[in-house]
């Protein structure tokens, strides 16, 4: 195969290999002799396509053609301008189709004394400010020698935040700590702070709520002699008890999974993403839950979603969702549009409605049951949408404070980062697998050499769980994954 035409009402179709200007490619019923070089991922023509008019991706306009297109012609950002703008007016159309149930399938996973269920038995050492990063740290090396069979390892996580932040800023910091303290992969949590910082342990104790005094302590560095020995101490009781943990039969439903998408290509709304979204739909077929972020990639896409929203309430909170962030750009001056980046546009993605078409598509077909605030923890089963930007650390670090045990991650160029939940890494081509397999969990490249959609789902649904039981680590798992990345807007003192 040389080409695909996504839909039948597309204009244009994706290279699936890099193809030359004079060859003919046969597609949609039609001979077509390309009049350039097309690169794979990238789009040519397969009518003609005059000035000003939409071209059409997945069955819906990615942009209008800035010039008359010809048959056969490179479809890029050369010749191709977004349709996005400012703020819209919306209407519920509603297309809700339900997921006919499915047989749970099976994991091997930790049940915590709140009813949830982690993936990972893991002492977590987490500041409250950046100024005491190196404490944590140094709290993390001393308490190594204190890691036994059943904990998967003690960590320190990093982050620069916690002083000199205001209002809703700050707030934003300390529900993330908030999420992260009460992440179930997480057994036993130390929580370091300095005493004078904006986000101090007593105001994120206000943002936490009730929580296990077993299972979470806290240590002020400025109120101890010696903080290094005391945390290590507090770590060598925190063992105790996160050593009394054993991995136990839980059904699929039990789990929370995250989508996300970055450094992608023309292919990843082709194969990767389509994946996720298949995954998606079976894992709510079975009582689970997924978490679609990545507000701005939803620019372009936002009705297929918003019209996918179990009620008319729900509706109005995704326009909500959608037009804030849209806000959120213009109150620093920037536009709605300016993604995708560059390396998208070398990898064939042209404008923000070509990557969002492609995004949303991990979120499958399934009914929209929730939406969530950023720091907000999954309280619906079924599939969420969560206010967080695009940004592939913070979006990430999103995920996980809302509940997801693990986050799949779709990519066409790659990346090795890790946050504090396995990130899988699934390619969307089958050249970056072979080219990156110490990045790559899964190559769902093997799509564009036939291998069937529902055959793949299985196997990688069988991954997904083998990795929950810890059967199998995730890439990232392997590399560092001590720093947090935080949603920040405002002002810093």
């Amino acid at each position: 195969m040389k080409a695909l035409q996504i839909n039948a009402k597309d204009s244009v179709a994706v290279a699936v290999q890099a193809l030359s200007a004079g060859e003919i490619v046969d597609i949609g019923g039609k001979s077509i002799l390309l009049k350039n070089d097309i690169p794979a991922g990238h789009k040519f023509a397969i009518t003609d396509i005059p000035k000003d008019k939409n071209i059409i991706k997945y069955a819906f306009p990615i942009g209008h053609a800035k010039e008359d297109i010809a048959i056969g012609e490179h479809v890029h950002t050369h010749n191709t301008r977004s349709n996005l703008g400012s703020l819209l007016e919306y209407k519920y159309d509603p297309n809700v189709e339900p997921l006919a149930p499915k047989s749970p399938k099976s994991f091997m996973g930790y049940k915590r004394s709140d009813g949830r269920v982690g993936i990972r038995n893991e002492i977590w050492i987490i500041p409250t400010v950046g100024c005491v990063n190196s404490i944590v740290r140094e709290i993390e090396s001393v308490s190594a020698k204190y890691k036994t069979e059943n904990i998967d390892g003690i960590y320190s996580y990093n982050h620069p935040y916690g002083c000199s932040q205001l209002g809703e800023d700050c707030l934003m910091t300390l529900d993330y700590l908030a999420g992260l303290i009460r992440h179930p992969n997480a057994a036993a949590v130390l929580v370091v702070g300095l005493g004078c910082e904006n986000g101090n342990i007593g105001e994120l104790k206000k943002r936490l709520g009730e929580y296990d005094e077993e299972r979470v302590k806290f240590l002020v560095c400025q109120e101890s002699s010696d903080e290094i020995a005391e945390g290590e101490e507090i770590v060598r009781s925190l063992a105790e008890y996160a050593d009394r943990f054993r991995r136990e039969i839980c059904p699929a439903s039990d789990l929370i999974v995250g989508l996300k998408c970055g450094g992608s290509d023309g292919f990843s709304g082709i194969t990767a993403n389509p994946l996720l979204g298949s995954f998606s739909d079976s894992l709510i077929a079975m009582g689970g839950s997924t978490i679609l972020t990545e507000v701005p990639e939803m620019f372009g896409a936002e009705t297929i979603l918003m019209n996918r929203c179990r009620n008319e309430k729900l509706f109005y909170k995704t326009v909500d969702l959608i037009n804030d962030f849209k806000k959120y750009f213009m109150r620093y001056g920037e536009k709605v549009d300016e993604n995708p980046s560059p390396g998208n546009k070398e990898g064939g993605i042209t404008t923000l409605e070509d990557k969002s078409l492609g995004c949303v598509q991990k979120g499958g077909t399934a009914p929209v049951e929730d939406v969530l605030a950023y720091g907000e923890e999954v309280s619906t089963k079924g599939l969420s949408l969560l206010r967080a930007p695009g940004n592939d650390l913070v979006a990430s670090g999103a995920l996980a404070i809302s509940g997801a045990q693990l986050i799949l991650f779709t990519t066409g160029r790659g990346t090795p980062f890790g946050c504090p939940v396995p990130t899988l890494k699934i390619s969307s081509n089958s050249r970056l697998a072979e080219f990156k397999s110490k990045w790559i969990d899964f190559d769902a490249g093997k799509l564009l050499s036939g291998k069937p959609m529902d055959t793949l789902t299985e196997e990688f649904t069988d991954y997904i769980l083998a990795v929950a039981s810890g059967k199998i680590k995730a890439a990232s798992e392997l590399l560092d994954k001590h720093e947090l990345a935080i949603f920040k807007d405002g002002v810093t003192l």
